[in-house]
């Protein structure tokens, strides 16, 4: 099964499911909350590119960003949250001794169903769909791309590499996030969090026509967050 079929199929069942059995506690007296976060981690990422580019997945980059999660009901409630995250890719070159590093800046906006299970310490999941805006990207490497057909052991006939030298030209991402955690209550009014998170966008990052030279470049990411909580209500 392919990702984006296991989206469709798994995860997307997931969150309409998790979205009515907290509809289904509407009957049941509780005492809803309100709180408000921060976060910061890490995150590795990768771009699909078809056709394929080669590429290490130890690409680390940034992610931070600010919360709100609204609780109606007892094991169900959402987030939103806004924050700054570093994606991109990184090459591999196998034994060729040149690298080359695209960092990816968004700010995206994640909207998560958030289930949960405990009360001093929870266990939780969350999954749901996100939107990002493209800010900037920055490139580091150890040759200058346009002069790679005459750079000595360069591999140019074995690998794509039209990428290095394209721009992004798609400014909206899209797609869907799931991540599991734990929560644990210092007291009535604060907690803390961890969160490992699973990113896959449905958008590309460069133009996919027919006559394009990707039919596919959309991103991959893995977060580590750790996240602080205050509740307000």
């Amino acid at each position: 099964m392919s990702i984006k079929s296991f989206i469709k199929s798994v995860l997307l069942p997931i969150v309409i499911i998790a979205m009515n059995y907290g509809n289904g506690f509407s009957q049941t007296h509780y005492s809803s909350n309100v709180s408000l976060g921060v976060k910061g981690g890490a995150d590795i990422s990768k771009v699909f590119f078809s056709p394929a580019v080669e590429q290490q997945l130890i690409n680390p980059g940034i992610a931070v960003g600010v919360m709100v999660r609204y609780i109606e009901e007892d094991h169900f409630g959402l987030i939103a949250e806004l924050n700054f995250v570093q994606r991109g890719w990184k090459e591999n070159f196998e034994k060729a001794p040149y690298n080359y590093k695209r960092t990816l800046n968004y700010m995206e906006l994640p909207v998560l169903a958030h289930i949960y299970f405990g009360r001093r310490g929870r266990f939780f999941f969350n999954a749901g769909p996100q939107v990002a805006l493209f800010l900037g990207e920055s490139t580091k490497a150890n040759f200058d791309p346009k002069e790679m057909a005459t750079l000595p052991d360069f591999p140019y006939r074995n690998r794509m590499n039209s990428q290095m030298l394209m721009k992004v030209t798609q400014k909206f991402d899209y797609g869907i996030s799931a991540g599991l955690g734990a929560e644990f209550n210092i007291n009535r009014k604060n907690s803390i969090a961890f969160e490992a998170r699973f990113y896959y966008g449905l958008g590309n990052i460069f133009p996919s026509k027919r006559t394009d030279t990707y039919s596919a470049s959309n991103q991959m990411s893995i977060s580590a967050t750790f996240g602080y909580w205050f509740r307000i209500k």
